[in-house]
């Protein structure tokens, strides 16, 4: 009975690779498939989608928030004529099945929510990021898309946090209050590069982090591993330097889940001593290692401690008094919350929000899915990241019978998942679009290896590409 609830829970019973064929609008569209046989371009679609993709990952931390609005739209357009000209029986996962479930979950909160009109506004960039993950889910189902759009995205990284360690050694202007004028901490100079904000920064480089580190490990020969490792690096150090301690939660969990889930796709290789111990060891090893760097380097100490502190820290207290009153918020409309997007939030917060304490979201990734689908929209979101955490292992565990350097892109989407939510425990940066573009991305990777293993084509990830 158990077994039966968790197949029928995870989709493993369902045949997607079946379902178009007897979808009566598909059939429909036959005759732009005929269509597409005859155009010049459309044949090469899924690599002129990764053109559009790896565009919008190579701008979005320069240009402005509009400007990634117009590549988003581009996008969502190039997925919709791809998607009407496909053959049948491609593409559909089982994550695919819960990110639809999500989505409707928030359409239908946007048509009871007492701001409808502002939380149509937040539908639509729902709905952009979700073309996004189905266009990134379709291309990289090559092996080689795949690994060209994750270089793509690392390269753009490299200036950006080369610019951060460039304000910390030569100073920057804060744009804002971004430690407590009493800490110890108050002059430090906090890196935001070209993000204009070190929460932000800190987002936009974990998954930097965790991808660099398999890139060591995934790309051939030992130049290109060599730049690799120094990306890590210096990615690394600019994350730290942000002093961001949603985003220092954020790097060490999800580093904590990159190490395990290297030593478990190693452990084929390993002797029983090893088998047994070297999970043990390495976690162990690594939590000692965070333990002696936030007790020998003064900053870190101060500002790790800072969370502990309660009201007495401004940034403590300020979220506090913001989940407050988000609690009410949800108290208030528990079933499917107000809607999705900040002019939602934005619209309803004044009522409830404690005098002096303006917000513009909830600081917590997690209350704000809460406060925006209620609880039927947070149960759809957990069931979302239950499945891709189990497609992700499931895969894995295959990648891992042939040892691909396939699977290393898979632990570093898992764990860039991983650190973005952790991040979004006390934070909601998560919903900026530099980020949420990269955890679209992160999920739509996981998506990506279903196809291809579904199909039986385990050979094409043996590609060094």
């Amino acid at each position: 009975m158990l077994m039966s609830f968790w197949q029928q829970l995870t989709l493993s019973t369902f045949a997607f690779d079946q379902w178009r064929q007897v979808s009566l609008l598909h059939r429909l569209l036959a005759p732009l498939r005929q269509w597409r046989q005859g155009s010049w371009l459309l044949p090469w679609g899924d690599w002129i989608g990764l053109a559009l993709v790896a565009t919008l990952y190579i701008l979005a931390p320069y240009v402005s928030t509009t400007l990634i609005g117009v590549l988003l739209l581009a996008i969502a357009a190039f997925w919709v004529l791809l998607t009407l000209t496909d053959e049948a029986g491609v593409g559909m996962t089982p994550v695919h099945v819960t990110v639809a479930v999500f989505w409707g979950v928030m359409a239908l909160a946007t048509a009871l929510s007492p701001v409808r009109g502002a939380a149509v506004s937040g539908l639509i960039k729902l709905t952009l990021n979700i073309l996004l993950f189905l266009l990134i889910a379709r291309v990289s189902r090559q092996p080689r898309a795949r690994t060209l759009l994750i270089s793509a995205y690392l390269f753009t990284t490299l200036p950006v946090a080369i610019y951060g360690l460039r304000q910390y050694f030569f100073g920057a202007t804060a744009l804002a209050t971004w430690v407590d004028a009493t800490s110890e901490l108050a002059n430090t100079t906090r890196v935001y590069s070209f993000l204009g904000n070190p929460n932000l920064l800190a987002g936009y480089l974990i998954p930097a982090v965790m991808f660099s580190v398999m890139a060591v490990l995934a790309w051939p020969r030992w130049v290109p591993k060599g730049l690799a490792a120094l990306t890590a690096v210096i990615n690394t150090l600019c994350l730290v330097l942000t002093l961001s301690r949603g985003g220092w939660i954020g790097f060490l969990l999800g580093g904590f889940v990159l190490l395990a889930l290297t030593v478990q796709y190693w452990s084929l290789w390993f002797t029983p001593f090893w088998r047994r111990w070297a999970m043990p060891l390495l976690l162990g090893g690594s939590a000692a290692f965070v333990v002696l760097a936030v007790i020998s380097v003064d900053a870190l100490r101060v500002r790790v401690l800072s969370m502990f502190v309660g009201r007495a820290d401004s940034s403590n207290n300020f979220r506090i008094n913001v989940w407050a009153a988000v609690l009410e918020m949800i108290r208030d409309r528990p079933i499917l919350g107000i809607g999705p997007g900040n002019d939602a939030f934005n619209a309803v917060y004044p009522i409830y929000q404690r005098p002096r304490y303006t917000a513009l979201s909830a600081y917590s990734v997690f209350l704000e899915v809460l406060v925006e689908g209620g609880i039927i929209g947070l149960a759809a979101f957990l069931w979302m990241l239950m499945m891709v955490f189990q497609q992700g292992w499931v895969q894995l565990q295959k990648l891992r019978e042939i040892q691909s350097i396939q699977g290393y892109w898979l632990m570093g989407a898992m764990a860039s998942i991983v650190g973005i939510l952790g991040q979004g425990i006390a934070d909601t940066v998560m919903y900026r679009p530099q980020i949420s573009t990269l955890w679209w991305m992160a999920i739509a990777l996981v998506a990506s290896y279903y196809p291809t293993l579904r199909q039986g084509k385990g050979r094409d990830f043996q590609l060094d590409s």
